[in-house]
């Protein structure tokens, strides 16, 4: 897709379609009643039939009239005093989402009336383009040709400017947020694929790809070399399955370099091809669902590749431990004692608290390679999904610095997180008559017991970002499609950029 951005009267762009964003409910004076007045008063008309509403990412689609677009699209983005990053994101992805089984091949967005964003026009160029790249993605076109129902692959997008914006200064915002909207679309994709097309060891050899065309260095652990590090946590969650783990680790840069600020940063992602719930076997509804729980390495693999487009060079971990959690002759049984990598002794309760043992060893290990700061992102709990929904995710912890630099990305990003407490007294619920601690304790406070067990995996500072609320969608959104979100992608990109050498 290309990418134009000019300072001309929206009215005067020529295009097929012309995206206005209402803010508020609509007064029709000002360059919003000169369109109007240009398209015969087709908004009005729309506005009065109850067809154009205030109500946020609903949107009307119009004949343009004098208007040089061939179409008219508006999309509403509610009180303009409420006005913030994601509401801008997902105002553009809901205007490319709403052309799905259309055909258009250039999109004009009017930035204007969104300049109020803290930030300014550059803000909303950099998240217009990110959003109307993720609004245009459709998972069902990963195994189908000919999706009719699929938004359009844009040709253009022509982002309109105030008079006297720099528009060399917005080009290179919109294109830093195109970078990031295709690197969540890779991430959505490797997500949404199938538990029988992606296995472990597909889910590596994707990496490898990703890591020979940007330039990363690359390891992939076998289950042999696994055990010999002394990954008992890992190597007990893939030990079952006849698809052996891989332990995928990505780098940019040099081995422990240190960021312009100062860290040696590692993302870290859960990547369960397939979880069933081992020995603890899942109940079967929505169990197909469980091929999204590899989103969290989903994620990391490609926060690496786009930080590698936007800043190479850049010094960043990234480790995917990567495993099916099946029952079989060869699995993890309830009660059963493992050595972690760090040397704890973990009494495995259930088997379906598998997440938080591969992530435990890669944490461990993401340390032994230099890293001097933690982040790691996974589906990790229903209980997440239920206190906080599909749209914030949930942050523990253990150094307030490095979790608010974390939200601050996360704000940056237009990405809700809500920062959960790591509760010591419960610790004493997770003790184990044999081992040093238990993998799980029942339901009560499950989702804060998660992260305590991660937190004994951590020596550094770390942030864990429980996703299995936010990673992928049930139903359609008025900003997406079903399935993988890309969520976190973003935030994970900026925090890295953070540490990135100015150009």
């Amino acid at each position: 897709m290309q990418l134009r951005v000019v300072t001309d009267q929206p009215w005067v762009v020529p295009a097929d379609l012309l995206v206005v964003p209402i803010a508020g409910e609509p007064a029709w004076d000002g360059p919003l009643g000169e369109i109007d007045r240009r398209a015969n008063g087709e908004l009005q008309a729309l506005h009065a039939f109850g067809e154009l509403r205030a109500k946020r990412f609903t949107s009307s689609l119009a004949a343009s009239g004098a208007v040089k677009a061939s179409r008219i699209l508006t999309v509403s983005v509610g009180d303009p005093v409420d006005l913030d990053r994601e509401t801008v994101v997902h105002f553009a992805a809901a205007a490319a989402h709403r052309l799905s089984g259309r055909v258009t091949s250039s999109m004009a967005v009017w930035l204007e009336p969104l300049t109020t964003l803290a930030g300014g026009a550059e803000a909303v160029a950099m998240l217009v383009a990110r959003g109307v790249v993720e609004g245009g993605y459709d998972p069902a076109t990963i195994y189908r040709e000919n999706v009719k129902t699929a938004p359009p692959i844009l040709d253009e997008l022509i982002l309109i400017a105030p008079a006297g914006a720099d528009v060399a200064g917005l080009t290179a915002a919109a294109v830093r947020g195109q970078v990031i909207g295709e690197g969540a679309n890779l991430a959505r994709t490797l997500a949404n694929r199938s538990s029988n097309d992606v296995s472990p060891e597909v889910l590596a050899e994707e990496a490898w790809g990703v890591a020979e065309k940007h330039g990363l260095w690359i390891d992939v652990i076998g289950p042999e070399k696994a055990t010999e590090l002394g990954m008992g946590m890992f190597m007990a969650v893939g030990q079952g399955s006849d698809n052996p783990p891989r332990m995928i680790v990505m780098r940019s840069g040099k081995k422990a370099e240190k960021d312009a600020a100062g860290r040696h940063l590692a993302i870290i992602g859960k990547g369960v091809c397939f979880d069933s719930g081992g020995i603890s076997i899942k109940p079967s509804d929505r169990m197909e669902e469980m091929k999204m729980d590899k989103t969290g390495a989903c994620t990391v693999i490609a926060a690496i590749a786009t930080v590698a487009r936007l800043a190479p060079g850049t010094p960043l971990l990234a480790l995917a431990p990567a495993v099916e959690n099946m029952p079989g002759p060869h699995s993890t049984r309830p009660g059963d004692i493992v050595k972690a990598l760090n040397g704890k002794w973990v009494d495995i309760i259930n088997t379906d608290a598998e997440g938080r043992l591969i992530l435990g060893d890669a944490m461990t290990y993401a340390e032994r390679l230099g890293a001097t700061h933690l982040v790691d992102v996974a589906t990790l709990t229903g209980a997440v999904a239920r206190a906080l929904g599909d749209m914030v995710t949930g942050a523990f912890g253990n150094d307030q610095a490095w979790t608010d630099s974390v939200l601050e990305a996360g704000a940056s990003a237009g990405e809700r997180f809500w920062q959960l407490p790591l509760v010591d007294d419960y610790l004493q619920d997770m003790e184990s008559w044999y081992g040093d601690i238990t993998n799980s304790s029942g339901a009560d406070g499950s989702l804060v017991k998660s992260g305590l067990f991660l937190r004994e995996f951590a020596t550094k500072p770390w942030v864990h970002l429980d996703i299995a609320g936010t990673g992928y969608y049930r139903k359609t959104k008025p900003f997406a499609a079903r399935g993988a979100s890309g969520a976190s992608h973003a935030t994970l990109v900026e925090l890295a950029l953070a540490g990135a050498q100015p150009a």
